[in-house]
């Protein structure tokens, strides 16, 4: 788990991926297209990582400092 004035994301290892869940992803900007998985939930969104992935470290940065200032606005 991550958190920054309230939680970011946690990580998750599954036998086929790698799972960053953010709590508030419904709430966060997505233009690079990230989240990829949990995408029905009511406010959790999460990228599934697999084998031979490879994101970009800008937009992923992007969206932990979306989530961190998101965090920290109240």
């Amino acid at each position: 788990m991550w958190s920054h004035g309230g939680i970011i994301c946690t990580g998750e290892t599954y036998k086929n991926a790698v799972k960053l869940t953010f709590m508030k992803g419904d709430s966060l900007p997505d233009p690079a297209g990230l989240f990829n998985a949990s995408l029905d939930g009511a406010t959790r969104r999460a990228i599934d990582f697999h084998e031979g992935d490879k994101p970009s470290a800008k937009e992923l940065k992007a969206l932990i400092k979306a989530a961190v200032k998101l965090n920290t606005a109240r």
